[in-house]
């Protein structure tokens, strides 16, 4: 049900992009965008769910949380990667998932979830103990177990204020990797993660409905995934790496100063 509703959604973001994009409005700051496709695709997701599961609540980006009876969650986030759909980017995603308990990452537990890139026709789902896959192919998270040679996605905040605390960070991580990769879309790169076309992946600041679709396919292809040692991933910190790099990838963050970010 997820996946079916993903692609739907994505293709009817996609095509509302083929007649330009109308902001409508600011949210956190000037950089943090909602356009109307936003909204108009939250709407259509809301819509299918209530239709197919009238009791289950909808925590949305976009929208206010409606309650349910059921138990379950379905945690929306309707274009994930705002900006580079403002700009034809071709990096955006629609993230659907659905969790048992509240939406809170540090208690719910994930039962399914798909995000779907409608720019590229792929679909990438799990389940939770059934694995993930993308368009129906397999997926696993690389074998790495060095560091150094490791590929590194990330993304910044949208204050200025923890964006330059986060570059002063880079000045630490950068020698001690291969690279960094700077997608715009967490949905997106916990799923690139997925099918080994990075080795980790690490943001501060993101909200429960940018990474619970992505975060369960990720896990599902083998990836660790926490906050700072000993936590649960959450709004402070989500470190997601192939196991052998996660625990030096960590360390290294932590090392770099993420624990005084700004607004923790």
């Amino acid at each position: 049900m997820a996946s079916d509703i993903a692609r739907e959604a994505g293709e009817f973001a996609r095509t509302m992009r083929l007649s330009g994009v109308d902001i409508a409005g600011q949210k956190s700051s000037s950089v943090d965008i909602v356009t109307k496709a936003d909204q108009a695709t939250e709407r259509l997701i809301r819509e299918r769910i209530a239709a197919l599961r009238p009791h289950d609540a909808i925590f949305g980006e976009e929208g206010a949380t409606t309650s349910g009876t059921s138990g379950l969650t379905w945690v929306v986030d309707p274009i994930d990667g705002t900006v580079n759909y403002l700009y034809g980017i071709p990096a955006w995603g629609v993230s659907i998932a659905v969790v048992e308990g509240e939406p809170d990452p540090a208690t719910w537990t994930t039962l399914a979830g798909a995000v779907a890139n409608a720019s590229t026709g792929e679909l990438f789902s799990a389940a939770r103990g059934r694995g993930a896959t993308c368009n129906d192919r397999v997926l696993a998270v690389s074998s790495t177990t060095d560091l150094s040679t490791s590929l590194v996605s990330t993304g910044f905040a949208y204050s200025a204020e923890v964006r330059a605390h986060q570059g002063t960070m880079m000045r630490t991580i950068l020698p001690r990797i291969r690279d960094i990769r700077r997608i715009g879309a967490c949905s997106l790169d916990l799923c690139d993660l997925a099918d080994g076309r990075v080795d980790a992946y690490f943001e501060q600041t993101l909200s429960p409905w940018d990474h619970a679709a992505g975060a369960l396919i990720a896990r599902e292809a083998g990836a660790i995934i926490t906050g700072f040692p000993g936590e649960n991933e959450s709004r402070a910190l989500l470190v997601a790496a192939a196991p052998g790099i996660h625990a030096a990838l960590l360390s290294l963050i932590v090392e770099a100063g993420a624990g005084q970010l700004p607004g923790l």
